[in-house]
C-alpha cells in the first residue's frame, strides 16, 4: 500500500506549511534551495531561545522540507 503525504498540492505539510508562512509572498527575485534553507533556519534562530522546545521542534520539522519545490515555485512567478 502507497502511503500518499501529499499536501495542499504540495509534497508534504512541511513544505506547504514553509512555504505558507515564510515565502508566500516572495518578491525579491528569483532564489535557490541553499538561500531557501539558510534563511528559514535564520528566521527561527532569530526568534527562539537557543535551548527552547519551539526551536527543537521547527529545526526538526524543516529537515522535512522540499527546499527545491519551493524554489521552483518562487522562481515561477519572478
Amino acid at each position: 500500500m502507497k502511503n500518499d503525504n501529499t499536501y495542499n498540492g504540495w509534497s508534504n505539510y512541511a513544505t506547504w506549511r514553509i512555504h505558507l508562512e515564510m515565502f508566500t509572498d516572495w518578491n525579491n527575485g528569483k532564489v535557490d534551495t541553499d538561500f531557501l534553507e539558510d534563511y528559514a533556519y535564520t528566521l527561527i534562530e532569530a526568534g527562539s531561545e537557543e535551548d527552547s522546545l519551539a526551536r527543537g521542534y521547527a529545526l526538526g520539522f524543516i529537515t522535512d522540507v522540499n527546499w527545491d519545490e519551493i524554489a521552483e515555485a518562487i522562481n515561477e512567478v519572478n
